[in-house]
C-alpha cells in the first residue's frame, strides 16, 4: 500500500480506454517515483472492442473481453475512482465528476472513447441500446438473448463495419428463425472498403438472411418497432444504434481545441493545453486523420506512456506516427472473418483463428500480472520468521485487527471501571457513561487503508466508526479524527487531508454529528480513525436476547474475502473481481443510521458485525445473554462473488485467528460456511435479536429504507454456540 518514495504530483487518467489500460500496465511494471496515479471511469471493467462481435455471436464469455480496471489499478498502484467525468476546469486544474467533488490534477490524459447513441432521434433513448459504450450493450444483449422469442426481431441502425459485424453476429446467435434488419441512410455500402472485401461481406449478409436496406432514414424508435421516413414500420424486439462515432458532449465544453467534439492533439498526443494529453477514439492528431479503430489506441499507448513520464520528469517528448493502413479482420458471425489491407481481401476460418489469437494475446496482458517481489528471509534469522512471513499478506480495514485471542488476553489485564458513571467496560461495543437521566456512549475505531482513494477510505472509516454508536441505540453526537498520511509532498498532503476531512464531515453531518477536531501525523501508510460519542435514553447492549427471538442482519457478509482478493490481484475464471469489489464497496458505503432507528425501539440485544465476523460477534451476544443460536445458511445474505472466491481459498489475514477462536462453538454444513462466518467485516451490518412476531415487519421496513436485511435464524435455549443448517 505504501509507495517507495513520497508522491509529489498527481497524474489523472480520465477513462479506461485501451491506451490508458496499457499505460496502467506499463506503469505497474515500471512506476515513476514521485507520481500518484488516478484512473477515473464510470465502470469497474472496460470492454475490449475487438472481441465484442464474438461475444454477441456467442463465441466468448463476457469475462473474456472485459479488462478489470480495479485489478489493473491495484497492479499499477493507482487510485481508481468509479465515476463519470462531466468537465475539466483548465485554469484551476480540476476534473468535475457526477458523484463527488472535483479531483485536482497536475497532469491529465483523456481516453474516454466514443458513443453511438442518438439523443436527437425520438424514442431512441427509451427504446434502443447504443453499441457504444460497449459494456452496457453487452449486458443488455445477454439479457435479451436469455428471453428472446423463437422468431426474434433485431433492427440495427448503421451499416458501417461495426454495424455489419454486429448484424452478422446477432443472426448467428439467434439462429435461423430470427429476423435481423440492417438500416443505413447512405446509398452506398461501405464505400471506403476494398471491393473484394465488400463483395465478401455482401455475400455473407445475404447467406445469413440479414435484411440490408440502404438509403432509408429512421424518424422514430418505438417500443416494438422503428419508423422510417414515409411512415413504414419495421418490427423490432431489440433495437441497436451503431451509427458511427459520436464524441462525448462534455469534451467540446472544456476549452480544449476540438473538431466536431473530437479533441485535437499534436504528434506528441498533447491537446491545446500542454498539461492535458488525449488518445483513442475521442481524439485525433491535427492534420493526420485516422479511422476510429482500437488499433491506433493500442499503438499510441507506448508513446503516451513515454510522454506522460517525460512531462512529469522534464525530459523530451516523442512523436506518435500511426501506420498508414492496418489489417482489418472483420467477423462474419460464424467463426470466420474477412481480412483486408492495402486493398487486398481474403476470407475464411483461418482469419477468424488469426483474429482470435491476436485478441486473446491482447487480453492476456490483463490476466495474470507479473509477480511482484516478495520479502525473502535471510539465511540467518530467528526461528519461526519464515513461517510467519509465509502467511497471508496483511489485509486492510477490519482484516488488519488483532485476533480475538490476542485481544482477549490483553483485555483480561484491564481493571474494571472505577468511576461510578462508567456503566460498561472493555469488550463492549462502546463505553457507556451515565449522564443525568440518559447516557453517553463513547467509541473509537480506525482503518488501515485497503485502497488508494483517501476520500473513499474517509467515508468508510466514518461509517465504520459510527457502527458502535448505532449498535447501542444512540444518536451520534461529535467525532474526533485521527489521520496518518503516507509520505507525500506538501501539496499532496494538503489535497489528501482536505479530501479526508471533507468526506468525513459529510458523513458525520448526515448522521447528525459534528467533527470537532482531531490529530494528524505522517507515517508509513494511510490510516484513518475516529473517536465518536453518542447520546441515548436507553442503551442496547449485547445481553438481553431471549430464546425464541429472531436474528436480523442488515447487510450481507463477505467484505473481508473480497477486499483480500482485490489486494492480492486474485483472478478467478468467471468472476469479474472489479465488479465484485465495486458491489462490495457500495454495500459497505450504506450508512446504518436508518437501520438503527428502525431496530432500536424493538431490539432486545444488538451489535455490529465487524472484525470478528458474524459468528464471533453473534457469540458475544449469546454469551452476554446465556443462550444459543440456530442459523439457516440459505437465509444469510452474502455479497456477490464472496463464495466463489472462498471456494478457491481466498480469505482475509484475520480469518484463521477468528476461526480458531470460535471453531469449537461453531457447527456448519461445509467448510466454506466456517470461513464466511468468521470473515472480518468492515462497515458491517447490525445484528439484532428481536421478538419473532416483529421480525418480518422490521425486515420489510429495513428493505424499504435501502438495506439488504434478512432474518438469518433464531435464538434457542442452550449454552452459547452457533449451529448453521
Amino acid at each position: 500500500m505504501t509507495p517507495a518514495y513520497p508522491q509529489i504530483r498527481d497524474l489523472v487518467l480520465i477513462g479506461g480506454g485501451h491506451a490508458h489500460a496499457l499505460v496502467l500496465r506499463m506503469w505497474g511494471m515500471d512506476p515513476l517515483p514521485g507520481t500518484r496515479v488516478t484512473v477515473i471511469n464510470p465502470d469497474p471493467v472496460a470492454p475490449y472492442t475487438g472481441m465484442l462481435p464474438g461475444l454477441i455471436a456467442g463465441h466468448y464469455r463476457r469475462d473474456d473481453l472485459m479488462i478489470d480496471l480495479v485489478r489493473l489499478a491495484r497492479f499499477a498502484g493507482a487510485r481508481v475512482i468509479l465515476d463519470r467525468v462531466t468537465g475539466i476546469d483548465l485554469q484551476a486544474r480540476r476534473i468535475h465528476l457526477v458523484g463527488r467533488p472535483p479531483v485536482p490534477y497536475d497532469l491529465a490524459a483523456i481516453d474516454v472513447g466514443i458513443t453511438s447513441d442518438l439523443p436527437s432521434l425520438p424514442g431512441a433513448a427509451e427504446h434502443s441500446v447504443a453499441a457504444k459504450p460497449l459494456g452496457r450493450y453487452a449486458e443488455a444483449w445477454e439479457a435479451f438473448v436469455a428471453k428472446a422469442p423463437a422468431q426474434a426481431r433485431v433492427v440495427i441502425l448503421g451499416a458501417g463495419l461495426g454495424g455489419v459485424e454486429l448484424a452478422l453476429a446477432s443472426a448467428h446467435r439467434l439462429g435461423a428463425g430470427a429476423v435481423v434488419t440492417l438500416l443505413d441512410q447512405a446509398g452506398a455500402f461501405l464505400p471506403a472498403l476494398a471491393p473484394a472485401a465488400r463483395r465478401a461481406l455482401e455475400a455473407r449478409i445475404k447467406a445469413a438472411g440479414v435484411n440490408l436496406r440502404l438509403g432509408v432514414r429512421v424518424v422514430q424508435v418505438l417500443a416494438t418497432s422503428v419508423v422510417l421516413e414515409g411512415g413504414e414500420e419495421i418490427g423490432s424486439d431489440f433495437t441497436l444504434t451503431a451509427t458511427g462515432a459520436r464524441p462525448h458532449g462534455w469534451l467540446a465544453e472544456t476549452g480544449l481545441r476540438h473538431e466536431g467534439g473530437f479533441l485535437v492533439t499534436d504528434a506528441e498526443l498533447r491537446t491545446s493545453d500542454p498539461l492535458v494529453f488525449a488518445s483513442g477514439d475521442c481524439a485525433g492528431i491535427a492534420g493526420d486523420p485516422r479511422p476510429k479503430a482500437g488499433v491506433f489506441a493500442v499503438r499510441a499507448a507506448k508513446v503516451l506512456n513515454a510522454n506522460l513520464r517525460a512531462e512529469l520528469s522534464g525530459t523530451p517528448l516523442r512523436r506518435f506516427r500511426p501506420q498508414g493502413d492496418y489489417l482489418k479482420l472483420i467477423s462474419l458471425g460464424e467463426k470466420a472473418a474477412v481480412a483486408e489491407k492495402w486493398g487486398v481481401a481474403l476470407s475464411g476460418q483461418r482469419f477468424w483463428t488469426l483474429k482470435d489469437r491476436i485478441d486473446r494475446a491482447f487480453m492476456d496482458k490483463f490476466g495474470d500480472y507479473p509477480a511482484m517481489a516478495v520479502r525473502k528471509v535471510p539465511a540467518t534469522a530467528t526461528e519461526g520468521l519464515a513461517a510467519h512471513l509465509g502467511g497471508r499478506p496483511l489485509c486492510g480495514g477490519c482484516g488488519a485487527k488483532l485476533g480475538p485471542g490476542v485481544l482477549s488476553s490483553a483485555l483480561a489485564a484491564v481493571p474494571s471501571p472505577a468511576r461510578a458513571e462508567v456503566r460498561s467496560g472493555p469488550g463492549d461495543d462502546a463505553a457507556v457513561l451515565a449522564m443525568g437521566a440518559g447516557f453517553q456512549v463513547l467509541t473509537t475505531d480506525h482503518l488501515r487503508a485497503f485502497c488508494h482513494d483517501p476520500r473513499l477510505m474517509a467515508r468508510l472509516g466514518a461509517i465504520h466508526a459510527l457502527g458502535d454508536v448505532w449498535a447501542m441505540g444512540a444518536a451520534p453526537q461529535v467525532a474526533l479524527a485521527q489521520v496518518t498520511l503516507p509520505p507525500l509532498g506538501p501539496e499532496l498532503q494538503a489535497r489528501m487531508l482536505s479530501e479526508v476531512m471533507d468526506e468525513a464531515t459529510s458523513v458525520f453531518r448526515a448522521a447528525g454529528a459534528d467533527v470537532v477536531g482531531g490529530h494528524s501525523t505522517e507515517g508509513a501508510e494511510l490510516t484513518i480513525g475516529f473517536t465518536v460519542t453518542g447520546v441515548a435514553d436507553r442503551v442496547i447492549g449485547k445481553g438481553g436476547a431471549l430464546a425464541g427471538d429472531a436474528l436480523v442482519l442488515t447487510k450481507p457478509i463477505g467484505s473481508g474475502t473480497i477486499l483480500a482478493a482485490e489486494m492480492a490481484l486474485t483472478r478467478v475464471p468467471g468472476v469479474m473481481l472489479g465488479e465484485v469489489w465495486a458491489d462490495c464497496i457500495a454495500q459497505m458505503s450504506v450508512s446504518q443510521g436508518t437501520a438503527a432507528a428502525i431496530l432500536a425501539p424493538v431490539a432486545r440485544a444488538m451489535t455490529d458485525v465487524t472484525g470478528f465476523g458474524l459468528a464471533g460477534h453473534l457469540l458475544e451476544m449469546l454469551e452476554a445473554s446465556g443462550v444459543a443460536a440456530r442459523l439457516q445458511a440459505d437465509w444469510i445474505p452474502v455479497m456477490a462473488g464472496a463464495q466463489d472466491l472462498g471456494r478457491v481459498g481466498v480469505g482475509s489475514s484475520l480469518q484463521p485467528a477468528n476461526l480458531a477462536a470460535v471453531s469449537w462453538r461453531l457447527t456448519t454444513p461445509a467448510p466454506l460456511w466456517d470461513d464466511l462466518l468468521v470473515d472480518p467485516q468492515t462497515c458491517g451490518g447490525l445484528l439484532a435479536s428481536v421478538p419473532a412476531d416483529r421480525a418480518a415487519g422490521l425486515v420489510a421496513q429495513l428493505q424499504a429504507a435501502g438495506h439488504r436485511a434478512a432474518v438469518i435464524g433464531q435464538v434457542v435455549p442452550g449454552t452459547p454456540q452457533v449451529t448453521v443448517v
